[in-house]
């Protein structure tokens, strides 16, 4: 799959590690959402939210929400690229979708959303993006005008016949 068929924009490319695979003898779940979250961090940093900013402003994210979804299996070797598409952002929050493609052969292996907060890393508490990463993040959110929410966003998990419900 070229890179104009993958839906969002790259945020970055991997390989699966020997490290990585589990007693099924494919990706662990658990490394699905660390190349998620290598994503998130070459997102950051092209957002201006690196060492450097958290040092020099106590500022930096939080993750309050995810949803990951496996569709396909990843096998040790195989190359990975990450895509994110913005759905939203606020002052203080932002919401993305995310996909993890094989490298080589462009099928979709998981989905992933998140809910991340800007925080003060001294107080602890949700605080308001500065000015130059809002600004990057309205640029990033424009460059993806004219694109569909995924189908994948909100999911509610569920058994559509239970046999036991709660």
């Amino acid at each position: 799959m070229s890179q104009d068929e993958r839906i969002g924009t790259v945020v970055c490319e991997g390989v699966v590690k020997p490290d990585w695979i589990d007693f099924n003898r494919h990706m662990n779940v658990a490394y699905y959402v660390l190349a998620f979250d290598l994503g998130i961090d070459a997102l950051w940093t092209n957002f201006g939210i690196d060492d450097s900013y958290i040092t020099s402003t106590n500022g930096s994210t939080f993750a309050v929400e995810c949803h990951v979804s496996y569709l396909n299996e990843l096998q040790e070797g195989d190359p990975y690229v990450v895509t994110s598409q913005l759905l939203g952002y606020d002052e203080k929050r932002i919401h993305q979708f995310q996909r993890l493609y094989h490298g080589e052969q462009g099928f979709l292996a998981a989905t992933a959303e998140w809910m991340n907060l800007h925080v003060n890393l001294e107080t602890r508490r949700v605080s308001p993006w500065p000015a130059h990463i809002l600004q990057r993040i309205k640029d990033f959110a424009e460059s993806q005008a004219g694109k569909t929410r995924p189908d994948g966003a909100g999911h509610r998990m569920e058994i559509r016949k239970p046999l036991y419900t709660l």
